[in-house]
């Protein structure tokens, strides 16, 4: 009866241990401090093709760099380099 409880207790943490590990955004593996709203390309990648903002799930950004990401599409859409909507 001991034994099945500790093989039991075993499972459980070795499945934990096997957790997803955290990864980091594309803009915090290049240590980047700023988005460049010129950055056309790399903030295309960040939009659907109706023009929305992937959520940070999505894109895998963190939380200060998506900010950083909707200030700088914004800032494109405002300079037409981007499009409101499509």
């Amino acid at each position: 009866m001991v034994d099945v409880r500790r093989k039991r207790e075993g499972r459980r943490k070795a499945s934990y241990i096997g957790a997803r590990e955290q990864t980091q955004c594309r803009f915090c593996r290049r240590g980047e401090k700023y988005v460049d709203y010129k950055d056309i390309e790399t903030l295309s990648k960040l939009l659907t093709h109706r023009g929305k903002i992937y959520s940070r799930k999505r894109s895998g950004n963190c939380a200060g760099c998506q900010r950083k990401v909707k200030k700088a599409i914004k800032r494109a859409r405002y300079m037409a380099l981007l499009p409101f909507t499509a």
